[in-house]
């Protein structure tokens, strides 16, 4: 946690991964207990754990993140039926299938926050800019990319329709988690809750710093998705 002394209180900028998987994910290899060691030791302040269109495995990585100096918001990344939408602070898994506005309404009225992950990216299911209204966010750097165009275009779509940007690794294995992050902004009054981070990234206090995967990374993931039907929580 990094902050500035404002008066008496010293505000924070917290580190978090706000897209990461486990093996929950179909595509994902990573064992819940290893996520929360290479979130610790990468330096993390917390994590928001998105599986696909499950909270199986957010539920365990919090369970297991209790007695640790990290936090672990619950979510999941949501197959609507424009694409992608990250789903963070959520108890459940909102149904798929449904238009990502709705979606991104129901996510909102159960108390937590949508993030739109790799738009653009047609061939990730990254929703087109016409799809995409109302949400919380929209992911400028996902460091699952070979190259940065996407993540360009997704820069300028947010800054031109105002929305809060997130950064995130997309992480399916350990050694990606932390490759992107979100810095998030808590006012100098906040202590550092889910809640208080939930409600800064609502409000547009982030920013999105990180680095993107390796082009062998990127083309060992998309093999290995050729090879996996079905998730398995190691």
């Amino acid at each position: 946690m990094t902050g500035h002394t404002v008066g008496d209180r010293q505000p924070l900028t917290l580190r978090i991964d706000p897209h990461v998987h486990t093996s929950a994910s179909y595509d994902g290899v990573t064992a819940p207990e290893d996520l929360l060691e290479q979130a610790q030791a990468v330096g993390l302040d917390g994590v928001v754990v998105t599986d696909h269109d499950t909270v199986e495995g957010a539920v365990r990585v919090a369970e297991l993140a209790v007695d640790r100096d990290l936090t672990v918001i619950v979510g999941c990344e949501v197959s609507t039926a424009d694409g992608h939408l990250l789903a963070m602070g959520v108890d459940s898994a909102p149904a798929p299938g449904r238009p990502l506005v709705e979606t991104a309404r129901t996510v909102q009225s159960m108390g937590g926050v949508a993030v739109v992950p790799h738009p653009f990216q047609r061939s990730r299911h990254g929703a087109r800019g016409a799809a995409i209204d109302d949400v919380d966010g929209v992911e400028v750097y996902n460091a699952h990319a070979v190259t940065n165009v996407r993540n360009r275009q997704a820069e300028r779509f947010a800054m031109g329709h105002d929305y809060p940007q997130f950064g995130g690794s997309d992480a399916h294995r350990p050694g990606n988690v932390g490759r992107a992050v979100t810095e998030v902004r808590l006012p100098a009054t906040a202590t550092p809750t889910t809640d208080a981070i939930l409600e800064s990234m609502r409000a547009g206090r982030t920013a999105a710093v990180g680095r993107r995967t390796t082009t062998w990374q990127y083309l060992t993931k998309i093999l290995g998705n050729a090879k996996r039907k079905t998730p398995s929580l190691l």
